[in-house]
């Protein structure tokens, strides 16, 4: 499918992605509208816990290099994974997912937009922002964006009892097909599985 990454400001660009889809709107109970409008409030995102300072620059080395072939500026790089592990993390996913997703989903440009609307890094459906967010909620917000699309995928794990390959399939409207599911397990696989390089005792958190 196809998506325009739009840059900041009036330029544009057309780039395909396969796999780029759209969340499909649902009535949701007011119990859990609320929960999900709680799960996104816009709170500005700390660092993201490691077991260790060791552990840390381990991770942010060996992401940051994977993701310099879409990332090249090295700064932007350490920001979006920082928060990628932020918002991951608060959400209960594994962050090594997340970007698998966001590789498949976007290609990790920030400003993509599908033939269908859906937006950004995780390509969140404009809806859920009157759903569950507010009317200022931006979604090509880095962390906006992120919150947005971990808090919905979190809700569809929730709602498919942690089957992943359904809760996959409703995040990109194609459930019931396995070839989205199967392309970001692959990607979460190939590119983004993290084995610390650090010997066990290294590792340790300090006191």
């Amino acid at each position: 499918m196809k998506l325009q990454a739009l840059a900041m400001g009036c330029s544009a660009f057309v780039a395909g992605f396969a796999h780029a889809g759209a969340q499909q709107y649902e009535p949701l109970a007011a119990s859990v509208r609320a929960a999900l409008h709680a799960a996104v409030s816009d709170r500005a995102s700390p660092e993201p816990l490691f077991a260790s300072a060791e552990e840390k620059a381990d991770w942010l080395a060996q992401m940051s290099a994977r993701l310099a072939k879409f990332m090249p500026n090295e700064r932007e790089r350490i920001e979006f994974l920082k928060t990628v592990r932020y918002e991951a993390t608060r959400a209960g996913l594994d962050t090594q997912l997340v970007l698998g997703l966001i590789q498949v989903e976007s290609g990790f440009k920030k400003y993509a937009v599908s033939a269908a609307g859906a937006r950004g890094y995780m390509q969140v459906m404009p809806f859920w922002v009157k759903l569950i967010g507010n009317r200022d909620d931006n979604l090509f917000h880095l962390r906006a964006n992120l919150r947005y699309g971990c808090t919905i995928l979190r809700h569809y794990l929730d709602i498919e009892n942690g089957d992943l390959y359904r809760a996959l399939g409703r995040y990109n409207g194609s459930l019931g097909r396995t070839e989205y599911p199967n392309a970001v397990r692959a990607a979460w696989e190939k590119r983004w599985a993290y084995t610390s390089r650090l010997t066990p005792i290294t590792a340790q958190a300090r006191p």
